[in-house]
């Protein structure tokens, strides 16, 4: 059977394109740092929301970002985390985990913010990043706090650090990005099965007896 490292992560390279495509249509139409052009092009805004319909925004603001600095971050988190993700929850799995997360996370933000007073125009993955931070750490937890080269020192460090760094800028969606990290935990432990070589030594011996035996 083909090593869970070996796997190729195709479904997270083609996420990163898409994120790509996107921006840099985004950046020959207009300009991805205008808040208005953005909007007019599926960036998320809960009163279009919620008074219109406009359901799409939940999706389509997860493949937007605003400015160079923006994708570039995000697509280099995705690129060092996804691959992982998705090595251990297989192709298929991932892309429903990844588009839960992120449209997860940007339904915990919308209704936990409804009460603002200034409804703010957002767009990025960084929920759905956040997912694959909550997922993997959900994963290596249950492998004994390891997942090939990450471990579960290194995610909570890292999880510490991108929060504190999103409460001291005022430009950061908080909410999604705490949303996106409680769905993508709950998602991965409904979807993840752990691998059987990674099972109780008393677990393995009763199915391989279960398999000779059929």
């Amino acid at each position: 059977m083909e090593q869970q490292g070996k796997r190729n992560a195709w479904v997270n390279g083609t996420l990163i394109v898409l994120n790509i495509l996107y921006f840099l249509y985004l950046e020959t139409a207009g300009t991805s740092e205008d808040t208005l052009f953005m909007l007019r092009h599926g960036a998320m805004y809960t009163p279009l929301i919620v008074q219109k319909g406009q359901y799409y925004r939940l999706l389509t603001s997860m493949f937007m970002h605003f400015g160079i600095h923006h994708i570039a971050n995000n697509m280099l988190v995705l690129f060092i985390l996804g691959d992982k993700m998705e090595r251990a929850l297989g192709s298929i799995k991932y892309m429903m985990f990844y588009l839960l997360c992120g449209i997860g996370a940007n339904i915990i933000s919308m209704i936990l913010g409804m009460g603002d007073s200034v409804q703010a125009v957002s767009a990025g993955a960084s929920g759905a990043i956040f997912g694959v931070i909550g997922g993997l750490l959900y994963v290596v937890a249950v492998n004994h706090g390891r997942l090939e080269d990450i471990n579960i020192r290194q995610l909570v460090i890292m999880i510490l650090f991108s929060l504190y760094f999103g409460l001291t800028n005022v430009d950061i969606d908080n909410m999604a990005h705490l949303g996106g990290l409680a769905a993508g935990f709950i998602i991965a432990m409904i979807l993840y099965r752990k691998p059987l070589e990674n099972a109780n030594p008393k677990i393995r011996e009763r199915i391989g007896r279960y398999d000779n035996e059929r």
